[in-house]
């Protein structure tokens, strides 16, 4: 986790200093080498081990590998003075109250007067670590409790004592916020704090209504996983994950401390678990848990699922309920929600019993976790990658409903509730004016959340806002003289709807407005093209209307590229395909840290049709020096295309040539379309003016489409890629280097586009093509042929 943490603040660009313990004995690796407990590879084995698991892991903790180089090692013993040079100290060693007391001593005899010091416990009362400590490192000392793995889940708590000064809380909750890319949530020093409070008590719970229920671990975690806004991972496959020894440890601990808590006998540990846990069935660490990852008879991978009646591994069932089919086709999650639990088969009461008591445990915390009930939402959609909080989950089905049914089915809510809903408050939160507002209990009135100013939420705006829409995109007043388009299509894909709103966006920002952004709050930016309508025509061979199609598509790309007003986009999670060839035409690219962006055409048999070809051509001939460099630029664009590389990160999206140096990357995805925004005004003021489409794009010609050739048929001579793949390398290539130009020549962005276009519309003609298609719609993946 330390190694995690200090990956997580070198993304950031920010020097780290790791320390760990010194190895007690050789290993025979060591001992062989000649190694002594004084040799420094030796002592600082167990940090540089550490370090590189994490480096090598997947996901990785890094954006891009090569910011580990802001990561200096050492341990305990010989360089703990260096925390003397360092502006904050996170603790992190093992959940041991006695062993961080020792490491207290030795920081406060190092550390330097006036900085900060904390502490990444997830359980231990942050009170009791600091007996004995002065008043400067009481003053700076604060709970900071990442949550793992700290790149990827947003939630950081930050717990004060009554010893901590206000200002040390109030940057750290700003530093997280703005700079880390975290959901700060400002906790109580009690059992827990709050995500792993509320966060454990739902795991139990579930447990309890499944047995209540009968239902099995592969039907537990069908209902409780994307279906009603959580991670894939679920209930069961989230504890394998994070081990089902910590999920007992926080569980155990809770039981021990809760002599108040009215469910604290919840927090027993079933017999299964015990059983598990004797077993060491503690999941992904120890190669089972409540999933076991086997091999069949054939040497296939095959997942089995524990039954917990007999306790033995079988193969996972498939899961089918009524209550789950009537959810399929409604995408609002919140309707699902109400819809689901108004069903009356076994999933829904399953469900309705999760919730239901959810609804009574998170009242009753206020305010003992917390004096504000937004706080709770945002540390379980944060810390546990729920969608909506147990608030918004109540919101969903309606506070007054809830309220009635949860107390027939033995659930009683916290009095303050029902003294909302007496006092005429209908639900926890209200959106007035485009700003989202939530019920506070100690006015009895809606106030806003704080800090919400430097967020923009797009959902808060289609009441008031909304300029034009149809039925694939909106078009929304942001305010300032700034529009934004949004696409609503599944997976956001870009067809013909979402094109019009382009269109449509940036004649009303000419028109009326100084500015447009292209963003939205969906899990992912796009997924590209609607391959779909592409298959539809190219099996007609409707050629020309596929033509028209896709030069729309240019079209439209150009007309953003080369408006009178500046167009910000602002990727992030998945920007594939069409999705990278928009952004790649866009003034200014503000893109999520977390953006996952680029051109897989090739994996459908295609080479990038709306524009992907060209800009990229177009970047490399803005990269070339004199001599054999051109190729070199030139060929590692290419590969990057016929490759179908995605950037892991927006930092690779840059080093990918997707993502221009001088574009903006935002931290905090929150306030991606704020920052986006922000950067659309800027451009505005600086007097945006009008681009000249380019005419001196400069193509190699003949001398580096034989070299593209000679590499394509050798991989192909080598079987290292098919016949198809070998006739979309040379299509790429002929568009690359400008067609069958006898020598290098500066050519026009649009006699790129017109290459780019007759090698798209030729390979749909292709049955391969069609065949890749076909299994892209039908089974989500590529076929390679």
């Amino acid at each position: 986790m330390g190694s995690r943490i200090a990956c997580h603040f070198a993304n950031i660009g920010v020097q780290v200093l790791l320390l760990d313990i010194v190895p007690k004995e050789l290993t025979p690796e060591e001992e062989k080498k000649g190694l002594t407990l004084e040799s420094k590879a030796v002592r600082n084995r167990l940090v540089n081990g550490h370090l590189q698991n994490a480096i090598n892991s997947n996901p990785s903790p890094l954006y891009r590998k090569s910011d580990a180089h802001l990561i200096s090692t050492g341990n305990f013993e010989d360089d703990m003075k260096d925390i003397a040079t360092a502006d904050w100290t996170i603790e992190v060693v093992v959940e041991n109250l006695k062993v961080k007391k020792i490491v207290y001593d030795q920081v406060e005899q190092h550390r330097k007067s006036g900085t900060l010091i904390s502490s990444n416990t997830s359980g231990i009362p942050i009170h009791l670590m600091l007996e004995g400590r002065s008043d400067d490192f009481k003053k700076h000392f604060c709970g900071t409790h990442f949550f793992n793995p700290p790149r990827y889940l947003k939630l950081l708590e930050i717990i004060p004592t009554p010893e901590t000064d206000k200002d040390v809380v109030d940057f750290l909750m700003h530093y997280g916020d703005l700079y880390l890319g975290k959901t700060t949530v400002l906790a109580k020093d009690t059992p827990a704090f709050i995500a792993n409070r509320v966060g454990i008590y739902g795991i139990m719970q579930t447990l309890k209504a499944m047995e209540k229920t009968g239902l099995t671990i592969d039907e537990v975690d069908k209902i409780t996983g994307p279906i009603v806004g959580r991670p894939k991972s679920a209930t069961f496959r989230t504890l394998d994950v994070v081990g089902l020894d910590t999920t007992i440890n926080v569980a155990n601990g809770l039981f021990q401390s809760g002599e108040n808590d009215e469910s604290r006998d919840l927090f027993q540990i079933p017999g299964y678990v015990q059983q598990m846990a004797e077993n060491k069935w503690l999941g992904d660490k120890t190669g089972q848990g409540f999933y076991k990852k086997t091999k069949d008879a054939k040497g296939k991978t095959e997942i089995l699922t524990l039954d917990l009646n007999t306790m033995e591994y079988g193969p996972k069932q498939k899961v089918k309920f009524q209550s789950l089919e009537v959810l399929k086709p409604i995408d609002d999650l919140k309707k699902r929600i109400k819809v689901f639990s108004g069903q009356s088969d076994k999933a829904a009461q399953f469900f309705n019993e999760t919730l239901f008591g959810l609804f009574q445990y998170v009242s009753n915390r206020i305010p003992e976790i917390s004096d504000e009930l937004y706080r709770i939402d945002d540390a379980l959609r944060a810390g546990f990658g729920w969608e909506l909080g147990p608030f918004e989950y109540w919101d969903a089905i309606g506070a007054r409903e809830g309220v009635q049914r949860m107390t027939e089915a033995g659930y009683e809510p916290a009095a303050w509730v029902e003294e909302m809903l007496n006092n005429g408050k209908e639900s926890f939160y209200i959106v007035e004016n485009g700003t989202r507002r939530y019920y506070d209990i100690n006015t009895k009135e809606y106030k806003t959340i704080p800090g919400a100013e430097n967020f923009i939420i797009l959902n808060n705006l289609r009441e008031n806002k909304v300029v034009w829409k149809n039925s694939g995109a909106t078009i929304l007043d942001l305010g300032d003289g700034i529009l934004n388009v949004e696409f609503h299509t599944k997976m956001n894909t870009i067809g013909g709807d979402v094109i019009m709103a382009l269109n449509k966006g940036i004649e009303l920002a000419e028109k009326d407005f100084r500015g447009m952004v292209v963003g939205n709050d969906a899990a992912n930016f796009s997924a590209g093209a609607n391959v779909g309508l592409i298959y539809m025509y190219a099996l007609d061979q409707d050629y020309d209307e596929l033509n028209m199609i896709i030069r729309q598509f240019q079209n439209t790309m150009m007309r953003m590229r080369y408006s009178a007003i500046p167009v910000v986009g602002a990727p992030h999670g998945l920007t594939l395909g069409g999705g990278c060839e928009l952004n790649l035409h866009c003034d200014h690219i503000q893109a999520s840290a977390e953006t996952y962006m680029g051109l897989v055409e090739f994996g459908v048999g295609l080479i990038p049709g709306g524009g992907g070809t060209k800009e990229m051509t177009l970047r490399a001939a803005d990269m070339y020096a004199d001599g054999d460099i051109e190729y070199n630029d030139l060929k590692n664009v290419f590969l990057n295309i016929g490759m179908a590389k995605v950037s892991t990160s927006a930092k690779e999206a840059v080093d990918l040539g997707f993502m221009r140096k001088s574009d903006g990357i935002t931290i905090n995805s929150n306030r991606l379309i704020a920052d986006a925004k922000a950067q659309a005004i800027l451009m505005a003021d600086a007097g945006y003016t009008k681009p000249v489409q380019r005419t001196n794009v400069k193509v190699q010609g003949k001398g580096a489409l034989g070299m593209f050739l000679t590499g394509a048929n050798a991989m192909f001579t080598g079987r290292y890629m098919s016949a198809h793949d070998l006739k979309i390398s040379q299509k790429l290539a002929y568009v690359m280097c400008g067609g069958d130009l006898s020598a290098p020549t500066e050519v026009s962005e649009q006699y790129l586009l017109d290459l780019e276009r007759e090698a798209f519309l030729s390979l749909t003609g292709e049955r391969k093509t069609l065949e890749r298609i076909q299994s892209i719609l039908t089974t989500g993946k590529p076929l390679r042929n």
